[in-house]
């Protein structure tokens, strides 16, 4: 028997271990896209540390599924997998259909909706209710489906919300025009779902200060629910290199290119604006609709030979992108944490970020700040940047120092696990 399995099989067997030190873990979520966005990246980290820390960790995912370290036990949740890169908003064939949630997942992506959030809650609902006594504790990434609420029959549940999503909600309709508005009310109608699911779940993780406002006032969780345990930084792939020189005039972006929330398309105006006068070059790491906004939008600004995009890199890979960059930018209109601001940070790389949401608590004085949205004043923050390497220097070393005092995943790890226990405790207070 392959050693993993192993494990897995004396750790269900086993009684509980947790009075004695060692948790038994299943964490959920519905996609953990590892190279971009912040779900995949959470989970991968996290996960790591828990097993560091000598607990057993069960990942429950549906697609895409994350990259997990040694020791960490992947459990795939397959979906129909309708938002593929290489074939989004597909048609499956026939045989692919097995159950009713199936069914439900189509009709909902047929209906303009988002079913991913609801359809993976009800299939890992499933799962579970096969493994009662397996584990612990469950931790759900950001799910908040109705399925949820049946696991939590059963197990003392975790939940973690990094940003509410109706926030992303809000500023997608803000920027859109006509029927597109009457599209993205449907397709945001999960949010309603979470926030049903939200104040029934306790205690809650979430990143920052400004998402626990934003939890508290859009899903109306007591604040009383909520643990405040900021986001962590991989320090062995995300540190400066000195050994590399900087790239002259280099700029660098980690954001969903085609997300208005994002704010790439206010990067991208202002590199136009700063590309008349200096000889500069940004990379995004991303990767754009073909034929989508952003990339009509470098067309408009005959960006073509001073932008690149690039996605699927490693994360040494992207650690060595963003340290031998000059510039590091995190132009979003809203963030609740921005892992990538820490990222940029802990290599050393002077930030500029939009100061909005959580970015201010995030970088404190360790980075620029500038109005979201404003092309004007990025682009001249850019120049003066640009043309100081005192400045850079200075920025540079202030975001190093910050990231390594305060953003750790072995310390968010730790946190975690007290949550973890607070919520077997208050389980086992309500059973008495």
């Amino acid at each position: 028997m392959p050693v993993r399995a192993a494990t897995a099989a004396r750790v269900r067997k086993g009684p509980s271990v947790a009075d004695e030190g060692s948790l038994r873990v299943a964490l959920l979520s519905y996609r953990s896209k590892p190279t971009c966005g912040g779900q995949g990246v959470y989970l991968r980290h996290l996960s790591r540390e828990l097993v560091a820390l000598g607990h057993h960790v069960e990942v429950f995912s549906g697609q895409p599924y994350p990259e997990l370290d040694e020791g960490v036990i992947l459990r795939k949740v397959p979906s129909l997998d309708l938002y593929r890169d290489d074939d989004p908003f597909r048609t499956p064939k026939l045989a692919e259909y097995r159950d009713w949630i199936d069914m439900l997942e189509v009709g909902t992506m047929w209906s303009a909706g988002f079913p991913e959030p609801l359809t993976f809650s009800l299939r890992v609902r499933r799962e579970l209710s096969r493994r009662v006594g397996d584990f612990d504790v469950v931790q759900d990434n950001q799910t908040l489906g109705y399925g949820l609420l049946g696991i939590q029959k059963h197990f003392p549940l975790v939940g973690t919300i990094h940003h509410p999503i109706s926030q992303d909600r809000r500023i997608e309709l803000e920027a859109a025009e006509g029927w597109k508005r009457l599209s993205l009310r449907r397709w945001y109608g999960f949010v309603r779902m979470q926030s049903y699911v939200a104040p029934r779940l306790n205690p809650i993780l979430t990143v920052s200060e400004s998402s626990l406002a934003d939890i508290h006032r859009d899903f109306n969780v007591p604040q009383s629910n909520m643990r405040l345990i900021p986001l962590g930084v991989d320090t062995r792939y995300f540190h400066p290199r000195p050994d590399k020189p900087r790239r002259k005039g280099s700029i660098v972006a980690v954001a969903s290119a085609d997300s208005p929330m994002k704010g790439v398309a206010t990067l991208l105006r202002a590199v136009a604006k700063l590309a008349t006068e200096r000889d500069v070059k940004l990379t995004v790491v991303s990767r754009p609709t073909p034929g989508g906004p952003t990339e009509t939008l470098v067309r408009e600004l005959a960006l073509g030979d001073r932008v690149t995009f690039v996605h699927g890199i490693s994360d040494d890979e992207l650690g060595e992108l963003i340290a031998t960059s000059e510039i590091s930018v995190v132009p979003s209109l809203y963030e609740g944490f921005s892992l990538p601001a820490v990222e940029h940070m802990a290599c050393g790389t002077p930030l500029v970020a939009s100061r909005t949401g959580a970015l201010p608590e995030v970088v404190g004085d360790a980075a620029i700040l500038v109005r979201p949205g404003d092309p004007e004043e990025l682009a001249a923050v850019l120049r003066r940047l640009h043309d100081s390497p005192e400045e850079r220097e200075r920025v540079g070393r202030a975001g190093y120092d910050r990231a390594m005092e305060r953003f750790t995943w072995h310390v968010v790890a730790k946190r975690t696990v007290d949550a973890y226990r607070e919520a077997i405790r208050m389980r086992r207070a309500r059973a008495r």
